[in-house]
C-alpha cells in the first residue's frame, strides 16, 4: 500500500502546490499526484498553473516523494512526443520518482487549442491507444515515425532518456479503458471505488498497481468542511460522463447549482472524525486499489496534512480488502 497526496491544481497557484508537496514529503506521504489542466472546474478556484514546470520545481526542492500527472491527456492539448519528452526529462531530474499518469481527458481543457475534441468516446479511446504507442515508440530510443488514424510522428528522437522508463497509469472507467491500461500501460488509474474496473484490467492481463482518488474534505467541524466542498469542488460530484464532457467553468457552475451538503457527505469524508476517513479508504481498497491518493477538498491544507499524519497514516496504511458481504 502506498499513500498519496493531490495537488489540486485548479486551487492553488504553483508556489503553494510546490509547497504543499514540500509538506506532504515531511509528513510520510509516499508520492504526490497533481492534475493537468489548462482550466480550472469552477472559476472561484481560481488557479491552473502548467502541471510540468511544478513537477520539476517539486523535484529540485524533494528528495524522497514520488510524483506522478494525474491525468494527462496526449492527445490534443499535447501531442503525445511532447508528453514522451516531458515525462523522460521529469523522470531523470527526479531520479526515478516520476509516474505518468494518461487519461483520454476532458473537453474543459483540450477545447483551447482550436482542435476539436471528438464527441465520440471510441474516438477518444482510439487516439489514447494510438498515444500510448508513440510514447513508448520514442521511449525505446532512436528516430521513430508512426502513422495512425488520429495521431502521426515523424522521425522524432527523445534524447535524454532515463534508463527505467516511467510506470504509465492510466485512467479508466470501464471495460474498454481497462483493457487499454491492461495492454498499453503498467498500472490503472481510477476515481471511483467499483471494483469492476480493476476486474476488468485484470481479466485483460493487467499485473500493475492501481492508482485511486478518495475524496475527503478536512475541517475542525463537518459543516465547514462540506460547505468547502460545494464552493470549490462540487463539480466531483457530477459524474465521469458529465465531467468529460462540458467546455467551460461557467457549465460547471450551471450544471452543479443545485448539489446540496447532504449530496457533499454521501460522498466526501468530512469533518474531523477519523473514521469517516478510514471507512471511505477502506471502499477503495476493497475495491482492489492498492495507491490511494488522498484528495482533500477542505479548506486548510496544512491542518489536513498534520490531521493525515496524526490520525490516519497508520491506519490506512494497514488496510486489507474485506471478505466479500462483510
Amino acid at each position: 500500500m502506498q499513500i498519496g497526496y493531490k495537488l489540486a491544481a485548479e486551487a492553488f497557484g504553483p508556489d503553494e502546490l510546490v509547497r504543499q508537496a514540500v509538506l506532504a514529503e515531511q509528513a510520510g506521504f509516499d508520492f504526490v499526484e497533481i492534475s493537468d489542466h489548462y482550466h480550472p472546474w469552477l472559476d472561484v478556484q481560481g488557479h491552473s498553473p502548467f502541471a510540468w514546470t511544478v513537477l520539476g520545481a517539486i523535484a529540485a526542492r524533494t528528495e524522497r516523494i514520488g510524483l506522478a500527472t494525474g491525468v494527462t491527456c496526449p492527445t490534443v492539448r499535447y501531442h503525445p512526443a511532447i508528453i514522451a519528452q516531458a515525462a523522460a526529462t521529469t523522470a531523470l531530474i527526479s531520479g526515478g520518482r516520476f509516474v505518468l499518469g494518461v487519461g483520454s481527458g476532458e473537453r474543459l481543457n483540450e477545447h483551447v487549442v482550436g482542435q476539436e475534441f471528438p464527441d465520440s468516446v471510441r474516438v477518444r479511446h482510439a487516439m489514447l491507444r494510438e498515444a500510448l504507442e508513440i510514447i513508448r515508440l520514442l521511449w525505446r530510443g532512436g528516430y521513430r515515425s508512426y502513422e495512425g488514424e488520429y495521431l502521426r510522428l515523424e522521425d522524432a528522437r527523445v534524447f535524454d532518456l532515463p534508463e527505467e522508463p516511467p510506470l504509465i497509469a492510466v485512467a479508466a472507467s470501464g471495460e474498454v479503458s481497462a483493457r487499454i491500461a491492461a495492454e498499453l500501460g503498467d498500472g490503472l488509474f481510477a476515481t471511483e471505488p467499483k471494483g469492476e474496473i480493476v476486474e476488468h484490467y485484470r481479466a485483460a492481463g493487467g499485473d500493475g498497481p492501481g492508482y485511486a482518488e478518495v475524496p475527503m474534505a478536512w475541517a475542525p467541524d463537518e459543516h465547514t468542511a462540506a460547505q468547502a466542498v460545494l464552493e470549490t469542488s462540487r463539480w466531483a460530484l457530477t459524474g465521469w460522463k458529465v465531467m468529460s464532457e462540458l467546455p467551460n467553468p461557467v457549465n460547471f457552475d450551471a450544471a452543479t447549482s443545485t448539489v446540496r451538503e447532504e449530496d457533499v457527505l454521501a460522498q466526501f469524508a468530512c469533518g474531523p472524525d477519523p473514521e469517516r476517513y478510514v471507512e471511505s479508504a477502506q471502499a477503495y481498497v476493497d475495491a482492489g486499489f492498492d495507491r490511494l491518493v488522498m484528495q482533500n477538498a477542505g479548506p486548510d491544507p496544512d491542518g489536513f496534512i498534520d490531521f493525515y499524519r496524526k490520525e490516519l497514516d497508520g491506519r490506512i496504511r494497514g488496510l486489507t480488502p474485506r471478505a466479500s458481504g462483510s
